[in-house]
């Protein structure tokens, strides 16, 4: 594309190639009738007798040869050194014995300059994926906090208040371990998130049992259905709860094929696991709860607040509900 600056534009220089091969106009006289030099105006005449019109275009300006690039070979090393041991342009030179200014260029001419952008198991370059309709696959997990005493928990009020408040609690419940010692105990965040619009949906339950997840699966299905989303399929990872025969069958009653991550590998899981770092930044990191009925309700006023009001990054700025919404008219319409 032509700069601001430049004399002729690809029109203009059509027009000057014209004077010359089609009138006739001597090269000198072309040449100043658009006020650039002799060797400018032969080459467009020359250009435009060979090519025609489509001759007019910008053209590259890398060379047809560049003898000091950096050989193959070395660039599959760099590359390896990058990919499998994560190494930065001034460990792979001084390994092998390059610049490392070199280094950095070729990690950025093959888009491994940065290391977000490489997988930090396989070190292989970073695959994203995303389902093409809401419904079509929903993301499940459990997060684990602690309960909160009434009161408050020892990291905001102090060791000695908190030992208070636990004791308080356990009066209260009668919870307590086998040696008389109060128990605040866990609090389970079952957690769904739609794939393809990140709709979030949460319960705050005592434990993790197939019979938990199975109730959550079949509220959160119900609470899809309500706005109009139909659910296909469920991801979940390995643990026990979910690995049950118990789950294989309510999947199957409910018409949900259920799909398994790769052992030890969370990522596979990630849209759920980025919710919790952003439920994290946003309500938990320097928060202080009274106990867990306040945390219950600061989660669900989250909730709503992250799918009608929050904008999205990998939205393009939409909340999920409107980006939900949108998505299932266009499939009703089509249907």
């Amino acid at each position: 594309m032509s700069h601001a600056n430049a004399a002729l534009t690809p029109r203009t220089r059509l027009r000057l190639a014209r004077l010359v091969v089609d009138e006739g106009w001597p090269v000198a006289r072309a040449a100043e009738r658009y006020h650039v030099s002799w060797p400018t105006a032969k080459r467009w005449a020359d250009r435009y007798a060979q090519l025609g019109p489509a001759g007019m275009a910008d053209r590259s300006s890398r060379p047809h040869h560049s003898p000091t690039r950096t050989p193959q070979p070395a660039v599959r090393k760099i590359v390896h050194l990058r990919l499998k041991q994560r190494l930065g342009p001034v460990q792979i030179a001084g390994r092998l014995a390059m610049a490392a200014s070199t280094v950095h260029a070729v990690l950025v001419r093959c888009r491994v300059n940065r290391l977000s952008h490489i997988d930090r198991v396989t070190g292989e370059p970073v695959r994203r994926y995303e389902h093409p309709h809401p419904g079509a696959m929903l993301h499940v997990d459990v997060k684990k906090y602690g309960n909160i005493p009434d009161g408050g928990g020892w990291r905001y009020v102090g060791r000695r208040q908190g030992d208070r408040n636990r004791e308080a609690t356990a009066r209260r419940t009668g919870a307590r371990n086998t040696r008389y010692e109060p128990r605040v105990g866990t609090a389970f965040v079952h957690t769904v998130i739609d794939d393809h619009s990140r709709v979030a949906y949460a319960e705050i339950r005592d434990d993790e049992t197939a019979a938990t997840a199975i109730d959550v699966l079949r509220n959160a299905v119900a609470w899809f259905a309500d706005r109009g989303v139909t659910i296909e399929r469920v991801l979940s990872d390995n643990g026990s709860a979910y690995k049950s025969h118990a789950w294989r069958d309510a999947c199957t009653q409910l018409e949900i094929k259920p799909r398994k991550t790769r052992p030890y590998r969370p990522q596979t899981n990630g849209k759920v696991e980025r919710f919790w770092r952003t439920l994290d930044d946003d309500v938990i990191d320097g928060a202080t709860f009274d106990n867990l009925d306040h945390f219950a309700n600061e989660l669900f006023e989250y909730l709503i607040y992250y799918n009608n009001h929050r904008p999205h990054q990998a939205l393009a700025g939409q909340t999920p509900k409107a980006f939900a919404d949108t998505k299932t008219t266009a499939i009703q319409s089509a249907n």
